[in-house]
């Protein structure tokens, strides 16, 4: 239904704009130097021309240019030409010149120089009616796909998310620990925000933030006594938003190279800034062994996935540089929150 008021709505849309520009053109037409002013005759050329640019327009284009069928639209339009040059010359000429120019004919390219001008200006504008329409189309068809591809990617987060943690938690409930309940209740949060909060593309930074908070003590039950978690965050009460989860991987990586690779030092600090501009300042430091795992710390599906939300949600809005030496991994990325849509 929507569909088809909105053809419907386009197509109003283009007969106002038909109309408006065939008076236009009319008026430019019949207002001519040595004899300024509207008659039958005038009239009656005009639809000639008028009805020729018709059949250019919503024949000859969508049926042969607009399909690559270049010579026969071009034959087409020759058709068309000569046969308002017959009409003119054969019936026109006749009834409102019968006197004067019915006697004599001026010329196929004469007669062309009076004709085409008309013919080209309607016929001009339709086609660049079309090209626009054609353009809105095809950004509405890339902003669709961009939003699938969006979505998918956002989709594949939450079974990331949810497989990393199940398996903390399995080790958790074969230990009897007494912390099960309170991982499973941290996660159920955890959950509750990515299926409900993270629908929309941007959340309140604040909000965001609370969960990183979530996330990391969730996390921490994995260190144990091996080592140091230190998170810190001024943002104060903000009124900018951010995608969702984009943080996160980031982190969920720190504790999954550190306690993938040590026995014990386990150092992981975590640091999120905003500036009075609007530029989120976000580091993200672990400690690793590098014998153990350095091939894969940039491997990953999470990782691979954040970068590719950067570049859709934040094209030339980012900066992320991720620095391995020695036994460190360091992430720092830059985003400027005011060009969230």
């Amino acid at each position: 239904m929507v569909k088809i008021i909105s053809a419907a709505w386009a197509s109003s849309k283009e007969v106002f704009f038909q109309l408006v520009l065939h008076l236009v053109v009319f008026v430019f037409y019949s207002f001519e130097r040595e004899h300024p002013d509207i008659n039958l005759q005038k009239i009656v050329y005009f639809l000639n021309y008028a009805l020729a640019a018709f059949f250019i327009n919503y024949w000859l284009l969508p049926r042969y240019f607009y399909q690559k069928k270049y010579l026969p639209f071009f034959v087409g339009v020759l058709l068309a030409a000569s046969t308002v040059m017959l009409l003119e010359e054969l019936a026109l000429e006749p009834i409102f010149f019968p006197d004067t120019r019915a006697y004599s004919f001026p010329g196929v390219f004469f007669t062309l120089s009076q004709v085409l001008p008309v013919i080209i200006i309607l016929s001009g504008f339709k086609f660049a009616w079309d090209a626009l329409g054609k353009q809105r189309e095809v950004e509405a068809l890339q902003l669709a796909v961009r939003e699938s591809e969006l979505q998918f990617l956002t989709s594949q987060i939450n079974p990331h998310f949810l497989f990393n943690n199940l398996n903390n938690l399995y080790s958790y409930a074969i230990e009897n620990s007494p912390k099960t309940p309170e991982i499973i209740l941290e996660l159920s949060g955890m959950l509750r925000y990515m299926l409900y909060e993270c629908r929309e593309k941007y959340v309140p930074l604040s909000k965001e933030v609370d969960q990183l908070q979530n996330f990391i003590k969730i996390s921490e039950m994995q260190i144990e006594e091996r080592g140091r978690v230190h998170f810190n965050a001024a943002i104060n009460t903000s009124e900018y938003r951010i995608a969702p989860l984009i943080l996160t991987v980031f982190i969920e990586n720190a504790f999954k190279h550190s306690t993938a690779s040590q026995a014990d030092d386990i150092t992981i600090d975590v640091d999120v800034q905003l500036s009075e501009s609007g530029i989120l300042e976000f580091v993200c430091k672990n400690s690793f062994l590098p014998q153990s795992n350095t091939g894969s710390l940039s491997q990953g599906i999470g990782l691979k996935n954040v970068k590719k939300r950067l570049q859709l949600l934040y094209p030339g809005a980012h900066q992320l540089h991720i620095d391995i030496r020695e036994n460190r991994y360091e992430v720092r990325l830059s985003i400027d929150l005011t060009k969230s849509e």
